[in-house]
């Protein structure tokens, strides 16, 4: 019984794990009706097999050469047969739809951030800028990301995906990212978080994101880039409002 419990309760940390086939656990709402439209459509999927399936199945068995020798001429075309597999497929279409492109709108949509984060893709890091907080010095905050080499890793960190600088954002908080590249095309990819945003040289594209619970997301840039595509983690820290701005204050 205790070996049962410790494989479904083990805390991965939200990184993905080797072989996995599953989604990630979600962390932001948008994710959160991104799985359900996969789950929903897969219901269809799994329906529209079985019935596909059942039918072409029924026709080997019943309509060969041995059972039915003869064919009547009126087997050969069914105007109502005809009616539902032409309108049943039309109506699925319709109700997957209208999900969709809820959805979709609703993952577009910028609602009011209250922080606005720039992020720059280069070959082969990222940059990331808070342009609302300014230091001493008067500048933004702003710090590059890099892979933690497998020889400098710590005990508990991830290899490949933790990185020397994290992105850090409060929970609960609309957050607007601005993303672009500075060289060729990369992607910002963080499953947990429902993100995965084309950083285009020359081209500011956004996103809203908005943590529901603390933790380290991580992701990876998904657009090939280079030879070190590989090797540009990216990880999103979302903490208590308390704690960011704690760590506002000390940058």
């Amino acid at each position: 019984m205790l070996q049962f419990n410790s494989i479904f309760n083990t805390i991965y940390n939200d990184a993905p794990q080797p072989w996995q086939l599953g989604f990630q656990d979600s962390a932001a709402p948008g994710y959160t009706g991104l799985v359900t439209l996969h789950n929903t459509i897969g219901f269809y999927l799994i329906v529209i097999c079985f019935g596909v399936f059942w039918v072409l199945g029924s026709t080997i068995y019943y309509y060969n050469s041995n059972n039915s020798p003869i064919v009547h001429k009126y087997l050969n075309h069914g105007t109502l047969l005809e009616l539902i597999w032409t309108i049943s497929p039309a109506l699925i279409l319709i109700a997957i739809a209208f999900p969709s492109f809820k959805l979709l709108y609703l993952l577009d949509e910028v609602i009011s951030p209250t922080i606005t984060i720039k992020i720059v893709g280069h070959q082969w890091y990222w940059s990331y800028e808070y342009s609302d907080f300014v230091t001493e010095s008067g500048e933004s905050i702003d710090f590059d990301s890099y892979m933690i080499p497998e020889s400098d890793l710590e005990l508990g960190q991830f290899r490949l995906l933790d990185v020397d600088n994290k992105m850090i954002i409060p929970v609960d908080c609309h957050i607007r990212l601005i993303v672009t590249g500075s060289d060729v095309i990369h992607s910002f990819a963080v499953p947990s978080l429902g993100l995965k945003l084309d950083c285009v040289p020359g081209r500011l594209n956004q996103v809203s994101v908005l943590a529901e619970r603390t933790g380290t997301f991580y992701g990876q840039c998904s657009e090939i880039c280079g030879v070190w595509h590989g090797f540009m983690p990216i990880a999103v820290e979302a903490v208590s409002i308390q704690d960011y701005l704690a760590w506002v204050d000390s940058m």
